[in-house]
């Protein structure tokens, strides 16, 4: 099979005696690596009908890009080679790249369906403010000497600053058409619902790619109820009532309003501040490998 392999060189699991193994694993013949933000899609668009599967190694970023660039029936490949590489992890492949690679070249097709924030397609989550805003606040903080990302340690480090600045209050700031008022919103077409680290948040454990979207939206957040909150992030129980968690499972189109600009997160990407989002569901929107 005539394959493509898109590599983004400065992903955290990425290096040349990686490259090199999963490229033969693949028996991928064309390696192109990406040189900046928007590369892979281009990339990835260029391959159409050239070949007969695109294989990508990289980041759930990277993942996020190509998906944006292809159609349903080109399959993908997707080789892990991010600090979390939660698509990969989602459809069951192995999280060691080369094993993952393997596994790859004699994949059966699956077609899955994906979410999209306006006209831009995620693989795995969305959020609106709080996890967003971390996203943004640890892209501050800068790549590391090598050029990759900051590890699990800034996440955890910048999300208790983060709430310590607000005093681990958060108030209601948008609105969910048909759902209420909420503080932020999060938005699942899988579980585990995460971006950061090995451990998977079961924060929507019935999403599936098989569904719809799934969403969670905190009505309000105090500093008393954020050892109930964590609890039900961490093991799918506990969820409180209606009133301080809005949900809603299998959700064809979710519209979002903000009382003002708040960020946006893509698969782990900020992709700036918007005001009004509507989230919709495609169902069977490309075939992958597993």
């Amino acid at each position: 099979m005539a394959a493509l392999l898109i590599v983004n060189p400065f992903a955290s699991g990425v290096d040349e005696q990686r490259l090199a193994a999963v490229a033969a694993a693949l028996s991928s013949p064309e390696v192109v690596r990406t040189s900046g933000p928007g590369h892979a899609t281009t990339l990835a668009r260029e391959a159409l009908g050239r070949v007969e599967a695109i294989h990508v190694f990289g980041g759930d970023g990277t993942f996020n890009e190509v998906l944006n660039g292809v159609d349903a029936t080109t399959p993908l490949g997707l080789v892990p080679g991010g600090g979390t590489s939660v698509l990969p992890r989602a459809l069951g492949l192995p999280r060691d790249p080369v094993r993952a690679a393997e596994r790859i070249a004699v994949g059966r097709p699956r077609r899955i369906g994906l979410g999209r924030a306006g006209e831009r397609r995620f693989g795995f989550n969305a959020g609106i403010g709080l996890d967003a805003e971390l996203v943004r606040r640890v892209d501050a903080l800068g790549r590391r000497h090598d050029g990759k990302r900051p590890g699990d340690g800034a996440f955890a480090w910048t999300a208790i600053r983060l709430l310590a600045e607000r005093r681990g209050r958060l108030e209601s700031a948008l609105e969910l058409d048909g759902l209420g008022r909420a503080a932020f919103a999060l938005v699942a077409n899988c579980s585990p619902y995460t971006y950061v680290g090995r451990l998977g948040l079961p924060i929507a454990p019935e999403a599936s790619f098989d569904n719809g979207l799934d969403v969670v939206a905190p009505a309000r957040v105090r500093a008393r109820s954020l050892p109930r909150l964590a609890r039900y992030a961490v093991t799918g129980r506990g969820q409180a009532t209606a009133a301080d968690v809005l949900y809603a499972h299998d959700a064809a189109r979710v519209v979002v309003r903000c009382d003002a600009p708040m960020p946006l997160q893509l698969d782990g990407e900020d992709v700036g501040d918007v005001t009004e989002m509507v989230f919709t569901s495609e169902p069977d929107a490309v075939t992958v490998l597993v």
